[in-house]
């Protein structure tokens, strides 16, 4: 059943969609076909600009519509794979920028249980910044550091769910009446949004992966991230050190401090690479207003990153098929874009890999006609998404999320240094990475890693190679049980220093090719510890 509070804010959001002319959305499907005609009784449809098209309109809509909308639309913005063109472009305009609230103090000493004299030496009641979630504050901690605290808004979540239950509502009767809507499964989006906001409410889960982009990026000319202090640190209330930087879409004041900006546009790319690759946890709001440079060494410039609600992530698999995709592309090599594509899932695998190859380079090749410093590489993969409907390809979101994040990333870089060339910045970073992930390096790097497993296990594999050999005559024999543990430790053992001197073996090969490998196998003492490796084992099985 309805709430009152809900059924007014419902009379409300009527108001505004009627205002902008969005009730036409729906007045325009077959179903409401024969009451098409009242759409000339509102008094809006004479007033508004003819020149606004419907995309600025369901932009004006969500602005007016308040805080949760405007986030909803933000969320869209980066479904390029689901809403046309001119729709994402107006949504990317979409700016949070919402009143502030008073009583922070309140908020702040209800959730530490103390006044706030007793927790900070000063705290400025006029905040520095205010988002549709939280606010921020200045303060100063009672040994004299200064901090800014994150508090969320009072009462925020129960707005969120009712305007959330509301988000629902609407997406129901899109993908009931609206026969587009069926496609963009509106539901599902407002599934995946509700997921995402809800996540936003808890400043500890933000303050957790501040704490972990921090120790990804200590010690680093980079990137600085401010220190989280969690003593302080609630699921309301979130501390942290206080940063002092130039804003980097300010790039006159950037110049005014003589910092090297060519430098720093580079080095926004190799940080987004090393996010991306390295850790595979990436800041996904990198927007001009979460990005600061540091005042000290302009001739090395070093980024300084605020607001970790969003955060993207890549599984091994994505992380590889990525990397060997971009330099695929590099190469204009399209069938192994198409190879790479069918292997990885993301589309079909019935799919007539010639006829993607040749749908991938028709999208291609005038793109490429441009000198590479011209290229978008962020463009390029929406053009790629766009084909990839064609051929029904899933489109993944920490895929979409990792397009708008290279995307900010490089209209940044192109801000700052117009000759940027992203892919001579990107194509060595990318080749060392694949060498390292597929060579003999990273081989003995995961045998050393899985090698406490291995040893714990060791002793149970004899038994077990034995009893599978055994399977098929079991029915045919009859099995008299012999004592073995003694056969079993032997072989364990053997099996053990086998695996080992292999492993030790490997490391003197390291960063050596296969020609080199097997000559230094054959003049140097890892050539004995992998023969008798090798013995060892064959000797575990031959007493099984």
């Amino acid at each position: 059943m309805m709430r009152t509070g809900q059924f007014f804010r419902l009379i409300h959001i009527n108001y505004v969609l009627a205002k902008h002319g969005l009730g036409e959305i729906i007045l325009a499907t077959h179903f409401f076909a024969p009451i098409r005609f009242i759409k000339y009784f509102n008094p809006w449809y004479w007033l508004r600009d003819k020149n606004l098209t419907m995309a600025i309109r369901i932009r004006l809509s969500l602005e007016e519509l308040g805080p949760v909308f405007v986030k909803f639309g933000q969320a869209l913005s980066t479904r390029q794979d689901l809403l046309p063109d001119d729709l994402i472009k107006e949504l990317e305009k979409l700016q949070d920028k919402v009143p502030p609230f008073s009583g922070a103090q309140m908020i702040v000493e209800k959730v530490y249980g103390q006044r706030i004299a007793e927790v900070f030496a000063s705290f400025d009641m006029e905040p520095l910044a205010s988002a549709s979630i939280a606010q921020v504050h200045a303060a100063t901690l009672l040994d004299g550091r200064s901090v800014v605290v994150k508090v969320r808004r009072p009462n925020v979540q129960k707005v969120i769910q009712r305007d959330i239950a509301l988000l629902y509502t609407f997406a129901t009767l899109v993908e009931k009446y609206w026969p587009p809507g069926r496609r963009l499964h509106a539901i599902a989006l407002v599934r995946e949004f509700e997921k995402t906001i809800l996540d936003e409410l808890d400043l500890t889960r933000e303050a957790a992966n501040g704490a972990q982009l921090r120790r990804n990026f200590l010690h680093s000319e980079l990137l600085y991230i401010p220190e989280i202090y969690w003593p302080l640190t609630r699921e309301q209330v979130m501390v942290m050190e206080r940063i002092y930087g130039i804003p980097v879409s300010q790039i006159e004041t950037l110049r005014a401090h003589q910092v090297n900006l060519k430098k720093l546009a580079e080095r926004g790319i190799e940080i987004f690479f090393t996010q991306v690759f390295r850790d595979s946890f990436f800041h996904a709001d990198m927007h001009p207003g979460n990005i600061f440079v540091s005042y000290q060494h302009p001739e090395n410039p070093q980024y300084i990153a605020i607001d970790y609600g969003i955060i993207g992530t890549l599984s091994k698999t994505d992380q590889r098929y990525l990397a060997e995709n971009m330099v695929a592309f590099f190469r204009r090599d399209y069938h192994r874009v198409a190879e790479l594509h069918l292997e990885s899932g993301w589309v079909p695998a019935n799919t007539r890999i010639e006829e993607f190859e040749s749908a991938i380079r028709t999208v291609c090749e005038p793109i490429f006609e441009k000198p590479l410093k011209d290229i978008s590489f962020g463009h390029l993969l929406l053009r790629l998404f766009q084909v990839g409907k064609r051929f029904h390809m899933e489109v993944q979101p920490q895929l979409i999320l990792l397009q708008k994040t290279l995307l900010h990333i490089e209209g940044l870089g192109r801000q700052l240094d117009p000759e940027l060339d992203l892919w001579k910045t990107a194509k060595p970073f990318l080749e060392n990475w694949i060498k390292e992930q597929m060579g003999v390096k990273a081989l003995v790097k995961n045998i050393f890693r899985q090698m406490p497993f291995w040893l714990e296990k060791l002793p149970e594999i004899p038994d077990l190679l034995y009893a599978k050999l055994q399977t098929p005559t079991l029915e045919k024999t009859i099995i008299v049980e012999t004592p073995k543990h003694e056969a079993s430790s032997v072989s364990g053992v053997l099996t053990g220093i086998g695996i080992a001197l292999l492993a030790v073996a490997g490391i003197f090969s390291l960063n050596k090719s296969f020609y080199e490998s097997a000559l230094f196998f054959a003049t140097h003492h890892s050539g004995y510890l992998a023969s008798a490796g090798v013995l060892a084992l064959l000797v575990a099985f031959w007493r099984r």
